[in-house]
């Protein structure tokens, strides 16, 4: 078996190459790793809608209860939904089952620290060190020293609505917009957050059945979105990906406005109220020379990192930047969230 771990955790076809085996694997050696000074650490998960998703969380929390970690279980939820309720339940770790933008049959899981960052590759090297040479981290507790599955104290997805809304500082009352939720993990928070602000809000890809996520739309097939921004006259579309940490927005004209021009726009915005520090914006490999320009004509610098939203957070933490991303559509806030 090669390396397990990829540009945003493991992958593969569920129950073929993502296997409960190997979920139970990660679920054993992540817990260990990852709260090693806990004596009973606590995970949450979440996951988006595919068919496969329940499979793998029950195999993955069986596998942190063995070795005496509970689990909360947090349901379909956004990838940046774990990263922010690890910190608001005070959890150890956080896990999302997921395979962003891929089509159903694949699943992933990637893990997040108790901070809300996803690892880096020391950490996620050990955790493969112990699956990959079959160490025991824990020779099986039996007794009270098992885990169990806790309650939410409070409703996570209504928690994380309310923090995504007071992020917000302008008025979008009557805009009128268009949803793609790409039948994931968006399906139900969009549509919450967008008509609790009060904006006049169409919603398509917002009917998962386990198998249609990312299924000729969302963020990879935005032309249902450009169609129906155009139908309804709309301000504004915007398209997520299968675990909604990706966004790719329809102009008002049904053109598509990419992850480098969303990081173009956002940062121009936060140079203007001076939330930009060195006048530095982050971006990958896969940004294109236009995406250079026009930030170098705004009066900025781009610092490059290699592909994978992980490696831009981890240089942008590392020098203090508060905006960056990717042209796939996942844009960075360090000053609003990880």
């Amino acid at each position: 078996m090669g390396r397990l771990f990829g540009t945003d955790g493991v992958r593969g076809i569920a129950n073929a190459e993502l296997t409960p085996e190997l979920a139970f694997k990660l679920g054993k050696s992540g817990a260990h790793v990852l709260s090693k000074d806990k004596a009973r650490p606590v995970v949450l998960i979440g996951k988006d809608t595919r068919l496969s998703g329940d499979m793998l969380e029950d195999a993955l929390s069986a596998g942190i209860l063995a070795v005496g970690g509970n689990v909360i279980k947090v349901g379909v939820l956004p990838t940046p939904a774990i990263a922010y309720l690890v910190r608001a339940y005070k959890a150890d770790a956080g896990v999302v089952i997921s395979a962003s933008h891929n089509p159903f049959e694949y699943n992933g899981i990637k893990f997040f620290n108790r901070d809300g960052f996803k690892l880096d590759d020391e950490i996620e090297d050990e955790i493969e060190d112990i699956i990959l040479r079959d160490i025991d981290v824990n020779s099986h507790i039996t007794g009270d020293k098992l885990g169990r599955c806790l309650e939410a104290d409070d409703d996570a997805l209504d928690r994380y609505a309310d923090f995504l809304k007071s992020t917000l500082d302008v008025d979008i009352k009557g805009r009128k917009l268009v949803l793609d939720c790409a039948n994931g993990a968006a399906y139900r928070i969009a549509e919450k957050v967008y008509s609790e602000l009060g904006a006049d809000i169409t919603v398509i890809g917002n009917e998962p059945n386990g198998v249609n996520i990312n299924d000729a739309c969302g963020s990879t097939h935005p032309e249902k979105l450009q169609e129906e921004v155009i139908r309804q006259g709309a301000f504004l579309g915007m398209a997520y990906d299968g675990d909604a940490d990706r966004l790719i927005a329809v102009d008002e004209k049904g053109r598509i406005i990419d992850g480098d021009k969303l990081i173009c726009i956002c940062a121009q915005m936060m140079k203007d109220r001076g939330e930009l520090p060195g006048d530095l914006v982050t971006a990958t490999v896969m940004s294109n020379i236009g995406f250079h320009k026009y930030v170098k004509g705004m009066g900025c610098k781009v610092e490059v990192t290699s592909d994978g939203d992980r490696y831009g957070l981890e240089r942008m933490l590392k020098n203090c930047r508060n905006n960056g991303g990717e042209q796939s559509g996942l844009s960075i806030f360090r000053n609003r969230t990880t």
